[in-house]
């Protein structure tokens, strides 16, 4: 069986060391090419080296940045279904998940997640990635608990970003009470998780876990 790679983390970039390191060594087999799914918004161009310092710095020779949008380009598309590894940025959580949930991005992204591609997510792409997508009334427009459908690369778990910031832990414990999901993993900004198979591997900074009653 091909392993999964997700790795997970409660704010923007950079990547801690270490798992930079580890996306790195696996999105770079032989030729490589990193796909950077983003929402253009001022000054994206100039934040990008954030995401790929640290993987040119391991290896990593080849990034591609795709704007997301409700109409994105065939060449564009075709890019991405030659990625070695695939960065979810962070930004607006709702609109990355309508540009990626229930799309063809999304199942591109899906189906190169379960060949063993490496998938990156960060703040917002953190938060879609679950089979639940939470997100707290202080990261939406409406101010309430949105309980939407996710990408399904972690299917019994939630994810809570910007833990310790945002003062997460009440809102994560509702949630998983109301899901009835039996994990809930809080990370702090500068923090990450990386999940291998769906279980968690390895973590970096500070992360948080709960438990079925929280």
């Amino acid at each position: 069986m091909t392993d999964k790679h997700l790795f997970l983390f409660g704010g923007g970039a950079p990547f801690n060391e270490s798992l930079g390191k580890k996306f790195a060594t696996l999105s770079s087999n032989g030729l490589n090419k990193v796909v950077i799914l983003l929402i253009e918004r001022e000054g994206w161009q100039e934040y990008m080296p954030k995401y790929t310092d640290i993987l040119a710095q391991y290896g990593v020779a080849d990034f591609l940045y795709f704007p997301l949008t409700s109409t994105p380009s065939a060449d564009l598309m075709g890019q991405l279904y030659s990625a070695t590894g695939i960065i979810i940025c962070g930004g607006d959580t709702e609109l990355y998940r309508d540009y990626i949930v229930d799309t063809k991005v999304g199942t591109i992204v899906k189906t190169l997640y379960l060949e063993g591609v490496p998938i990156a997510g960060f703040s917002a792409g953190a938060l879609i990635s679950p089979t639940v997508c939470v997100i707290p009334p202080i990261d939406n427009r409406k101010n309430e608990h949105l309980f939407l459908q996710g990408l399904g690369l972690i299917t019994n778990g939630l994810i809570s970003a910007h833990f310790s910031k945002w003062d997460e832990e009440n809102n994560l414990k509702t949630a998983l009470a109301k899901t009835n999901i039996s994990q809930g993993y809080g990370i702090d900004d500068d923090s990450g998780i990386y999940f291998k198979n769906e279980m968690v591997s390895e973590t970096a900074g500070q992360v948080y876990f709960y438990y079925g009653n929280g």
